[in-house]
């Protein structure tokens, strides 16, 4: 089973779009209507939809510690920084995780990017 994601409302549409045009199953925050929840709510969604989040948000990287160290399940992050990763890349990256991992594979994890 291929991975899927969620797309936070920090990630450009271009990347978004990237991953589209590569056949990638992606949904973004904001076609889902969750862009004004906080970071723990868009990380549960995620969850409920068996996606894992794409993110380019710092302060859900300590949502994911948190959720690491008290032992709660989340279905997985992949992060990339705003000024270090270029859009290219993570589409490119992305579209590689989407085609060679499982989901169980990101479980619990943050992967970042560039791999």
């Amino acid at each position: 089973m291929p991975v899927t994601f969620y797309m936070d409302h920090h990630v450009p549409r271009a990347v978004t779009l990237g991953l589209r045009l590569r056949k990638a199953d992606v949904i973004t925050a904001y076609e889902d209507g969750t862009s004004e929840v906080d970071d723990a709510e868009i990380l549960d969604r995620a969850g409920e939809l068996g996606r894992v989040l794409f993110t380019r948000d710092d302060d859900l990287l300590a949502e994911a510690t948190r959720r690491q160290r008290d032992g709660i399940p989340f279905y997985g992050i992949v992060y990339a920084h705003q000024l270090r990763v270029s859009i290219g890349r993570c589409v490119e990256d992305l579209d590689l995780i989407a085609k060679v991992a499982e989901p169980v594979d990101l479980m619990d994890q943050v992967v970042f990017l560039p791999l």
